[in-house]
């Protein structure tokens, strides 16, 4: 194949429909290899982008690969030619290949590995452990995506919360209500898998070349649902609606154990769940391999870890408010004159601001035509996060508008001090709301003028169980809103509008990242406890959809290994 890259396309020729784009680019294509239309076999998409640093020539950008008649031989001699007319610039000859799933291994009949966590993290890592025929138990304190979808509309409707299924717990994790944004900035072969994968389950293919793919909050459920399936038929099984209630350690006799300096290691876990009925039922599984992939919102896990002796540390973490935005004013400032354009679609904006008083602020998990969303997990505080559904088309813009909280930031010594300050937050913000699950809100003129808001003005919060106006000052620590007050207007000068008086923050946002990391060493097990293997983004390894699924497929490669050295 002859990879072309830098292929660009002005929107003057495009209309947003897949036909004519796909007709565009082999037009270009052949335009671009000087081929015949009977010599080129077929034209694959690996990557788009919008190029609009000059807002009066915003225009896509291509990365193709193209099969030529004839294959590899008559590739290369279409690439000489164009060498001799020194035009061979961003072509190459490629082989693709993609990373696989694990293929199945001789085990021996020890017992099967338990992860315990169905977000990204626990999914792939158990999909990955049935592949290799090591038959996983996958446990989810959740309903599955369907009752999860239920749970979560109940609570928005009206302000019942079920603790144990809602926008942070249940399958998919948290990142299936916040958009399934597969942005990130870690670079990894696995990534490819993870796109794929996806797209096996029921996503959209565009996800595979989109330089910033999404599924949409509408259609991740379904997706999350062909991967458990998939699991399943793979030898696997997945339980909604159980919890981790205990972990079990023996003292560590075995050799691999004691030289890599563990004392104990795992042999079983404790389940919990609750029937129909309301009757509760327990059950001790045998486990020499445990994965911890429970997500950074489950804090009855950090604490059962901590009185188990499980090493972990703080860690930084970010809190701060939701701010909202109309889609179509940031529109304007990223596209200019071509905003509104169908093969542009909503503008999303990625803003950092580095302070002279060295703390910093950030924009985390835009949401293009989103709605903030109503993401408690604990009676009596609130939490708001954003998600899109797959079009982005709703009326309003929003992002998470972060600051970092450093371990220094926090008093004492207690490694679970950061879920504390979280907890005081959430709190602080259900009594600025009036109780109800209702947030507080404030404009931002009125944020950076320090005083209170009384009202909306052009911009219509999206927050489901209604905001109370006022200040959002009261449900974040003094330096996290003095971070804010100073990045705003900085942003402002890279986001034109971003600083808008009316834009609006709604508060608290504190679920970003997990304040602790349970601590892994070289073999991703947990320093003190052999067999624990802590993964994903709440045990502090992973900051997003994709880098979670890559840890949890990382992470059963090393239970594979672990347990084929003991086969």
């Amino acid at each position: 194949m002859i990879e072309i890259s830098n292929l660009n396309i002005p929107l003057a020729k495009l209309d947003g429909t897949p036909e004519t784009e796909r007709a565009v680019i082999r037009a270009a294509v052949l335009k671009r290899l000087h081929v015949a239309p009977d010599g080129l076999l077929g034209v694959e998409l690996h990557r788009r982008s919008i190029d609009a640093r000059k807002k009066s020539a915003v225009h896509l950008t291509y990365t193709v690969r193209a099969q030529l008649r004839g294959g590899e031989r008559v590739e290369r001699t279409t690439l000489a030619k164009l060498a001799r007319r020194r035009d061979e610039r961003g072509l190459r000859i490629i082989a693709p290949s993609s990373p696989t799933l694990p293929a199945r291994v001789a085990l021996g009949t020890g017992a099967r590995p338990v992860v315990v966590g169905a977000g990204c993290a626990g999914l792939f890592c158990a999909l990955a452990l049935a592949s290799a025929g090591m038959e996983p138990l996958l446990v989810e304190r959740g309903d599955d995506a369907a009752r999860r979808g239920e749970a979560v509309s109940r609570f928005n409707k009206t302000g019942m919360l079920d603790p144990e299924s809602n926008i942070q717990f249940g399958a998919g994790g948290a990142g299936t209500f916040s958009d399934g944004k597969l942005t990130t900035g870690t670079k990894s072969p696995l990534h490819r898998l993870v796109l794929d994968t996806f797209v096996g389950a029921g996503a959209q293919p565009e996800i595979g070349w989109d330089a910033k793919p999404h599924i949409g909050s509408d259609v991740l459920p379904r997706v999350v649902d062909g991967i458990c399936r998939r699991i399943v038929e793979l030898g696997g099984e997945v339980r909604t609606r159980t919890r981790l209630a205990g972990i079990e350690f023996s003292a560590g006799a075995e050799t691999y154990a004691v030289a890599a300096g563990r004392t104990r290691r795992v042999s079983a876990v404790r389940l919990e769940r609750r029937e129909e009925s309301g009757l509760l039922v327990e059950e001790r599984i045998a486990a020499s391999q445990v994965v911890l992939a429970c997500g950074h919102s489950a804090r009855d896990v950090f604490e059962l870890l901590r009185g188990l002796g499980v090493t972990m540390e703080r860690k930084t973490f970010a809190m701060g408010v939701r701010i909202e935005h109309l889609q179509a004013d940031v529109d304007r400032a990223q596209y200019g004159p071509s905003a509104g354009h169908p093969a542009l679609g909503a503008a999303p904006y990625k803003l950092v601001s580095h302070l002279p008083s060295g703390r910093s602020a950030f924009s985390f998990c835009m949401c293009p035509g989103g709605y903030v969303v109503a993401a408690a997990s604990e009676p009596g505080g609130v939490v708001t996060n954003g998600m899109s559904l797959a079009a982005r088309a709703g009326t309003n813009a929003n992002s998470g508008l972060l600051a970092n909280v450093l371990a220094t930031d926090l008093p004492g010594d207690d490694v679970l001090a950061g879920v504390e300050l979280q907890r005081q937050c959430e709190r602080s913000a259900f009594e600025l709301g009036g109780g109800g699950f209702v947030a507080p809100a404030q404009l931002v003129g009125d944020f950076l003028a320090g005083t209170a808001s009384s009202g909306p003005g052009h911009v219509t919060p999206t927050y489901p169980r209604g905001v109370a106006w006022g200040s959002v000052e009261g449900c974040l620590p003094p330096y996290i809103v003095k971070t804010l007050r100073a990045a705003i207007p900085d942003m402002a000068r890279h986001l034109r509008g971003f600083d808008s008086a009316e834009a609006v923050l709604t508060g608290v946002e504190s679920r970003s990242s997990s304040p602790v990391r349970v601590t892994r060493g070289a073999d991703l097990q947990s320093v003190s406890h052999a067999g624990l293997y802590p993964c994903g983004e709440g045990a502090g390894y992973a900051g997003g959809i994709m880098s979670a699924a890559t840890d949890g497929l990382r992470v059963a490669q090393a239970v594979i290994d672990a347990a084929a050295a003991q086969a």
